[in-house]
């Protein structure tokens, strides 16, 4: 069976659930995806499709993205707030999956607990999107992937960092993605903000039989030593505002800064999923410096989730 007919109908829940090689097909669509948009090439590849939009969390590039994404694939999106449909009531994850799945061709849900989304898979009977989970962003890591290719020319061999809280969706998806397509990763990380030990556990596995070297380490400087990409999120996500001043002071020394890049590559480009906070977790040097890709990356959240989109719901 070909790449193409094992993703189609398949659901996007973790970057762990797909293969290296179809990650690599998946950037390769993107490519393409973006040169036709470039070039004013029609591609209606989901035409008469409709994806249903479900948001618990609030949005701005992933809702813009994914709606844009199917208007330009010949598509159409629903955009379905927690608040104004049942499931904001009192009905059940499963049944409101149920329902919506004999309506639409295929589902995005940004949401808080991940069991929620695996909920959703379990019981849609069409393909769900994970458009972020407290545990996962593989729609955003997706596209921070695409842009490395763009900018670095290649994924295998290159060393990424990420540093901030370690227990952050953000951070086990890189370390999902980076090992299937064979990047070593360094998480930074303070004492008590380490990784889910089992996304550790399984993507160290995944490194032993793939040859990536992961790296989890308290010292920032060892975690961005020689790296070629440099990431970091905001250090209280959506739910933890009520952390913010002890979160500041516990993670202040892993600040994305001049001094902190100095050791890695000269080359290195900086990624940030954006919203960012400028002066906390990263500087505005930094942010708006020339190693800065993250519009592109932003940017670029359109292109990966077009591929995918193309790839789970086409005919």
């Amino acid at each position: 069976m070909s790449i193409k007919e094992k993703l189609k109908g398949k659901s996007f829940l973790t970057l762990g659930d797909f293969s290296g090689a179809e990650i690599k097909f998946l950037l390769e669509e993107a490519l393409d995806l973006k040169e036709k948009q470039k070039q004013g090439v029609p591609h209606p590849y989901l035409s008469g499709k409709t994806l249903g939009m479900i948001f618990e969390k609030s949005s701005t590039r992933t809702r813009v993205s994914f709606e844009v994404g199917m208007l330009q694939l010949g598509g159409h999106a629903i955009f379905l707030s927690s608040k104004d449909i049942q499931l904001g009531r009192g009905e059940t994850v499963s049944d409101t999956a149920k329902v919506l799945g004999r309506y639409v061709d295929g589902l995005m849900v940004r949401t808080f607990a991940h069991d929620t989304i695996e909920e959703f898979s379990e019981a849609a009977g069409v393909p769900v999107i994970n458009g972020l989970t407290d545990l996962h962003h593989p729609a955003q890591v997706l596209a921070d992937l695409l842009t490395i290719v763009e900018h670095k020319g290649q994924l295998e061999g290159l060393k990424v960092c990420f540093l901030g809280d370690g227990n952050n969706n953000m951070a086990h998806s890189l370390l999902e993605g980076a090992v299937k397509v064979g990047m070593d990763i360094a998480i930074g990380c303070p004492a008590g903000y380490e990784p889910d030990q089992t996304i550790l556990d399984q993507v160290n596995a995944e490194a032993a039989a793939s040859g990536s070297k992961v790296l989890v380490t308290a010292d920032p400087v060892e975690a961005v030593s020689e790296a070629d990409v440099v990431i970091t999120d905001v250090w209280a996500s959506m739910g933890q505002e009520s952390e913010q001043e002890a979160r500041v002071e516990k993670l202040k020394s892993y600040q994305i800064n001049s001094e902190l890049c100095k050791h890695a590559k000269s080359d290195y480009i900086f990624l940030h999923c954006l919203p960012a906070h400028r002066e906390e977790e990263v500087t505005g040097e930094i942010l708006d410096g020339s190693h800065s890709v993250v519009f592109d990356e932003a940017e670029n959240r359109l292109h990966a989730q077009k591929a995918l989109m193309k790839a789970l719901m086409s005919d």
